[in-house]
């Protein structure tokens, strides 16, 4: 009950804005029409003095010629918005947000909160930390109310990712941190299913290329930069539409195929390990996720890049039945990929 209290108030000051808003509107309608007969007798009194005066008739009619001409400015600029307005419409675009101020922030969670309740939450994004493990991340309370959540997250042990994170050479941005922000989204994900909620993880190992979140009907989009963070890039709001030609079809349809590929694992929440299946969904083989190199040697890149899963478990592709007949064999998994 205290959770919903919030919502509650807006909901009543809506309500209230609304009702006050007629209520203007027809005090201004009642207060032209009874001050309009004492105004045309000012005008005509006004009129009589100007048409016998040249200075002000000229000074009037300037005036007129600059009120036409920013009146008819205004009319071709609201045009020109519609128009787009109406463009982004049909392309599904409901909101942006260049920045990230305070305000953009209190809208973008309260957004997703409004539409994540009760619903499958589609995640696609780097480590995971500032986006649901942080107190004050996007979905830190959404996760709480979904009834589960796919998450596709970046394998911190892949070599794409390694390079990628070592060539940003920053101070604070270092491998063992980034490694670290994807053990903590990990442990959180791990309680969220304790919970009894259908979560689901999976690692790809190719560089982030964006941020996307996706509650039922909206779908909330950021890029990713080599140099800059995350939290400073514009963020889009899409809107599913009966429209194909909508952009929140398009980066659903993007989300369900990397979802859907078979070069991703999902990561077993309950063993640890990278698992990989096939199209029809059979399960290939196991690795385990983590890597680990000697501590003197950690930062370095011939060590971070070239470490090895530990062996992989490698099953026949008509299914588990080998393996429980104790006919699996032990050989060294590849690079991860």
């Amino acid at each position: 009950m205290f959770y919903d209290f919030p919502s509650t108030v807006r909901a009543f000051l809506r309500n209230a804005a609304g009702s006050f808003y007629h209520i203007i509107v027809v005090a201004l309608s009642a207060g032209i029409a009874l001050l309009l007969p004492a105004g045309a007798k000012q005008f005509l009194a006004f009129w009589s003095h100007v048409e016998h005066d040249k200075l002000s008739l000229i000074a009037v009619e300037m005036t007129v010629a600059v009120l036409l001409i920013a009146g008819l400015n205004y009319i071709h600029r609201s045009t020109r918005d519609r128009a787009l307005a109406s463009m982004a419409a049909g392309a599904g675009l409901v909101s942006f947000f260049p920045r990230r101020a305070r305000r953009a922030q209190q809208s973008i969670a309260e957004l997703k909160e409004e539409h994540g309740t009760g619903r499958t939450i589609k995640v696609m994004g780097s480590s995971g930390c500032s986006t649901f493990v942080d107190h004050v991340g996007d979905l830190s309370s959404v996760l709480d109310k979904c009834l589960g959540a796919q998450i596709l997250l970046v394998n911190p042990y892949s070599h794409e990712a390694s390079q990628r994170i070592l060539a940003l050479d920053h101070p604070e941005y270092t491998l063992a941190a980034f490694r670290q922000e994807v053990r903590q989204s990990i442990a959180l994900l791990k309680r969220l299913k304790a919970m009894g909620k259908a979560v689901k993880l999976k690692l790809y190992a190719d560089p982030p290329l964006m941020k996307m979140v996706i509650l039922g009907d909206y779908l909330w989009l950021q890029h990713y930069h080599a140099d800059l963070a995350v939290e400073t890039m514009p963020e889009y709001v899409l809107r599913h539409n009966r429209k194909e030609h909508g952009l929140f079809t398009l980066y659903a349809h993007y989300f369900e195929q990397r979802w859907e590929s078979a070069e991703i694992p999902e990561y077993d929440l309950e063993t640890d390990e990278l698992v990989y299946r096939n199209r029809a969904g059979q399960e290939l083989r196991r690795d385990q996720f983590e890597c680990h190199t000697a501590p003197e040697h950690i930062g370095t890149i011939t060590d971070e890049l070239d470490c090895l899963h530990k062996p992989a478990r490698i099953y026949p592709a008509d299914g588990l039945n080998h393996h429980r007949e104790g006919r699996s064999m032990d050989i060294p998994s590849l690079s991860s990929r």
